[in-house]
């Protein structure tokens, strides 16, 4: 992921799914480590997860987590 942000342009936005808590550490590190060297703007101060009526048809995403930050 480290190595996307530097070739998104000015104004791009990234979007990461995660499925697993570690993985969602990792780009949370990484989206919080871009904001500190102002490469980083985070849109998503908490990350967002599917509703109830989203996990009653599909399961499997009860664990998905969307993230998103924005390139400055």
């Amino acid at each position: 992921i480290f190595d996307t942000i530097e070739f998104l342009k000015t104004g791009a936005k990234i979007c990461v799914i995660s499925f697993h808590s570690l993985e969602d550490r990792i780009v949370k590190n990484i989206f919080r480590d871009g904001a500190r060297n102002e490469k980083l703007r985070i849109i998503t101060k908490k990350p967002i997860v599917p509703k109830n009526e989203e996990i009653c048809y599909n399961s499997r995403a009860r664990s998905a987590k969307l993230r998103v930050a924005e390139r400055i």
